[in-house]
């Protein structure tokens, strides 16, 4: 399972990065709507919140039973997107934190063991209630680094739109 959500993590990454290296500055930063993400700001929420989930998992292996989690609102998460902080940074420096992303996933996982995903613990978000380790690997990490692949090309069907 880990090493399979390793590699899922990591394939979904290097998608994005093929995807979005030809692609022009503008295209990039450009927002399809008020409410939408640039490609720019995607990018900007998976080098943040990747690790921020893999830290969630360290301290919940270094203390099973932990409460867990955050809300959208969290500072650190829409900090991360903020026109401020993503119009300060080159799409090439977002582009390598990107890609480191993917040893921090390995690093992060590759040593979990059984009993570690299965360890439950209450999540903050009311949605989640108390689940195993794993579901953060699953749906926090993995499904959801895909998800913002599939956003991205989303607004790529928009540009010529």
């Amino acid at each position: 399972m880990i090493q399979n959500a390793i590699t899922s993590t990591n394939e979904s990454i290097d998608c994005i990065l093929e995807t979005v290296k030809d692609l022009s500055e503008e295209t990039i930063r450009w927002n399809p709507t008020e409410e939408e993400w640039s490609i720019m700001q995607i990018l900007a929420h998976i080098v943040e919140a990747v690790p921020y989930w893999l830290d969630e998992i360290a301290q919940l292996v270094q203390s099973p039973g932990k409460e867990w989690g955050r809300n959208h609102l969290q500072e650190r998460r829409l900090q991360a997107v903020s026109p401020t902080t993503v119009d300060a940074i080159s799409v090439d420096e977002m582009l390598q934190k990107l890609e480191t992303v993917k040893q921090q996933v390995k690093d992060g996982l590759e040593n979990l063991t059984a009993e570690q995903l299965a360890a439950e613990a209450p999540s903050k978000n009311p949605n989640f209630g108390t689940k195993p380790l794993s579901f953060i690997i699953d749906h926090l990490i993995e499904q959801h680094v895909n998800k913002h692949e599939g956003q991205i090309q989303r607004n790529l069907s928009k540009v010529s739109n």
